[in-house]
């Protein structure tokens, strides 16, 4: 069958919800490069957001995927046992940040592990309140819903949410929440968390504060060098535990293994999903040993967590990541990003703004760089035509108007350059539609 054929299959047998950005239906994918079902190949520039930081396909997983297929496929963990689902966590322990004894277990999905990270936040302090921040993104679960910050599509709905959670402004420098100019500010908008507890809940009342380190459906942001530090300061003075959800940064996209590493914070729990299993669906929570130990037996578990073929898949990806040396490649990849991205806004000032982290990159549009109006409807062609133009991508932002940028770890220079020239070349495309348009 061909796209316009599996569209309208998709019509009518998939719910209106399911999101579709493009109609467009793989065939093969090998790296960076996704191939349709007509033959098409285009250059991968959201890696599953965020999932196949080691690339399609790549030998070491599939050759591991194949062998562990072969032998079992499932047991469920907490009924017999298996070693890959032991040495995934012992992996995780020794990579994740902080200097302590550490524990991990598997679920499927981020949003799983991050309802699990809330409740053993509540169980281990005895406390019931969450404070997470505006622009956040931890799932579409009842609980991880009510912790996510944008409303449209994710929240507007659903309701009611759940209880005893409160937010505060993040460190979003370029539209300050105290329209300050950093560094001049002196990051006082981490005191926002102290002046919450003053203004909106008892500190004493509060298990966890839940922080991206940089956060990624909310458009990338990333916090000045010393913002987190100050917030696990602050959550220290109160006995509140810091949850990191490291799902998007984590796995090498930024640069380290673990977002928080760049700030020097060792969060109390955190948790992964995405890149740590190439396309296999796992999750994790991690913590320090005696938060994650003071759950009873079996208040913590799954059917399906740490399946064995996901374990295997995650094992292979820490080898590919170390052997391959791809902590650094993401540096490289960002910095080369950054750097094309810089120069195209100097000519297109529709780039309001381009940030990033390692190979976590996002370019922010506006109307206007003065008013910093956001030009999600821009963004919304220009995403558009950049798939019809090869390049398959995804958007970010509580406005709809970032471009994210996420390629695999694993891509090759010249498609890099390949599907960054293309970038460019649509963006004059859209730029000059835009102007003809308003000419008439």
């Amino acid at each position: 069958m061909d796209n316009a054929e599996l569209t309208a299959l998709r019509a009518s047998t998939i719910p209106r919800g399911v999101p579709a950005t493009a109609p467009v239906y793989v065939a093969k994918a090998q790296n960076a490069l996704v191939t349709d079902v007509e033959g098409r190949e285009y250059i991968d520039f959201a890696a599953g957001i965020g999932v196949m930081n080691v690339g399609h396909c790549h030998p070491k997983v599939v050759a591991a995927v194949k062998e562990q297929a072969g032998l079992y496929s499932h047991t469920c963990f907490g009924l017999v046992g298996y070693e890959s689902y032991l040495r995934l966590a012992e992996k995780v322990n020794r990579h994740a940040p902080g200097d302590f004894a550490k524990r991990t277990f598997f679920l499927n999905s981020g949003a799983e592990a991050v309802e699990n990270a809330v409740k053993i936040a509540r169980y281990a302090t005895g406390r019931k309140s969450i404070v997470a921040f505006e622009d956040a993104f931890h799932g579409r679960t009842y609980m991880t819903l009510s912790l996510t910050s944008q409303v449209s599509p994710y929240k507007v709905g659903f309701g009611p949410y759940a209880s005893d959670i409160y937010r505060i402004p993040y460190a979003y420098c370029y539209r300050c929440p105290l329209a300050l100019t950093y560094p001049g500010c002196g990051c006082e908008c981490a005191a926002l968390l102290q002046n919450a507890f003053d203004k909106h809940v008892n500190a004493e009342d509060v298990a966890a504060v839940i922080a991206e380190p940089v956060q990624g459906e909310g458009g990338f942001i990333v916090p000045p060098a010393e913002y987190m530090g100050m917030i696990k300061r602050i959550c220290d003075d109160h006995g509140i535990l810091l949850i990191a959800d490291e799902i998007q940064t984590g796995m090498g996209r930024t640069g380290k293994w673990f977002g928080m590493e760049h700030w020097d914070v060792a969060p109390d729990l955190m948790t992964t999903a995405k890149a740590l299993g190439a396309g296999f669906p796992i999750a994790g929570v991690t913590g320090r040993q005696e938060i994650m130990d003071s759950v009873h037996p079996s208040g913590v578990g799954t059917t399906f967590g740490g399946n064995p073929v996901a374990c295997k898949a995650g094992l292979a990806v820490f080898d590919i990541i170390e052997t391959e040396g791809l902590l650094d490649r993401a540096v490289v990849l960002g910095d080369h990003i950054l750097d094309r991205l810089h120069a195209l806004q100097e000519q297109h000032p529709v780039i309001g703004d381009v940030r990033g982290v390692g190979a976590m990159v996002a370019m922010e549009l506006v109307e206007d760089p003065i008013t910093k109006k956001p030009a999600g409807d821009f963004a919304k062609t220009f995403r558009a035509k950049l798939y019809e133009n090869g390049v398959v991508n995804i958007g970010a932002g509580t406005y709809h108007n970032v471009v994210r940028f996420l390629v695999p770890l694993t891509i090759e220079d010249s498609t890099l350059a390949r599907g960054l020239d293309i970038v460019e070349q649509t963006l004059a495309q859209v730029e000059a539609a835009a102007g003809s348009a308003a000419g008439h």
